[in-house]
Parts: structure tokens; C-alpha cells; sequence
């Protein structure tokens, strides 16, 4: 089973000055696929709770997603947190999000989603937009199960 924590990571909606629509979005589309969200978070713009949320996810979720903070603003500190507390970075989870996404959407060459193993965990990070957040995951949602197996001691296919 598949164990889901997502964390939305916007300072708007943290102070409640915007809707999570990220999350819920991401919370449905993991549902369709069977995958079980055990935890949902939202958080600020700030690399320290970034991390520390994830690391707290990353311990009971064998899939952490975070949405939002991927982009090129002052704010946007996703990458660089879970750069952080990162063993791994899977950068073809990254390539894959940008190459689809800018298929569609010229502007998502600026996107710097990406993917890492935090402990025995799989964390992605997604756009912020409901529509590419679950576009995103859904370019790279084949190569989850496999991931998480292989963390977890599994052998390669």
C-alpha cells in the first residue's frame, strides 16, 4: 500500500487568505489511483518548516508530495529545502514534468519540480496549480510503485 502525506506549500493559504486547492486536488487523484493519504499539511514559503514537515511526513509515508514553491519567485524555496534533507535526487522526474508540461504550457520551462528519497520515503515536489500539480504526477505516476519498492528493499525489475 502506498502511503501518501501532501503537503501544500503557499504562504496565502497557511494564513488563510487563499483556498488549498492544490492539495484536495492531489488528495482526489491519489485516491483514484488506490494510493492511501495518511497526512495533510499546509505550510509557508520558509525552507526550515519546508523540510522539518517533510522530514516528519517522510517517516510515516512511503510518498511525500509537496505542491507549490517550484517556481522562480522570491518565495519559491521548495527545492532548495528538500535539497536539504535529500539522500537522493531523481532528476528524471523533474525532466519528465517539464518536458510533458511544456508540451502544453510554454511557461512550464520555468518549473523546477523535482524528486528525492528523503529516508525511505519518495518525495516530489509539484506546481503549485491544481491542474499541474495533478498533471505533474500523473507524467510520472507509473514510476511511483517502483520507486517505493526499491526503498523498501525491493529488487530491480
Amino acid at each position: 500500500m502506498i502511503t501518501v502525506g501532501i503537503i501544500t506549500v503557499s504562504d496565502r493559504a497557511f494564513r488563510g487568505q487563499y483556498e488549498d486547492k492544490s492539495g484536495p486536488a492531489l488528495k482526489q487523484f491519489c485516491e483514484k489511483l488506490g494510493w492511501q493519504i495518511t497526512a495533510q499539511a499546509v505550510v509557508p514559503d520558509e525552507e526550515a518548516v519546508i523540510g522539518d514537515k517533510t522530514l516528519e511526513l517522510a517517516k510515516a509515508c512511503s510518498l511525500v508530495l509537496l505542491t507549490g514553491g517550484t517556481g522562480i519567485a522570491e518565495r519559491d524555496v521548495t527545492p532548495e529545502a528538500i535539497r536539504q534533507i535529500a539522500t537522493k535526487e531523481l532528476p528524471g522526474f523533474g525532466e519528465v514534468m517539464r518536458t510533458k508540461s511544456f508540451e502544453r504550457f510554454p511557461h512550464a520551462i520555468l518549473s523546477r519540480s523535482l524528486a528525492a528519497v528523503v529516508g525511505k520515503s519518495l518525495v516530489i515536489c509539484l506546481p503549485g496549480s491544481p491542474k499541474g500539480a495533478v498533471e505533474c504526477l500523473e507524467f510520472v505516476a507509473d514510476a511511483v510503485p517502483h520507486a517505493i519498492d526499491l526503498l523498501h528493499g525491493g529488487k530491480h525489475a
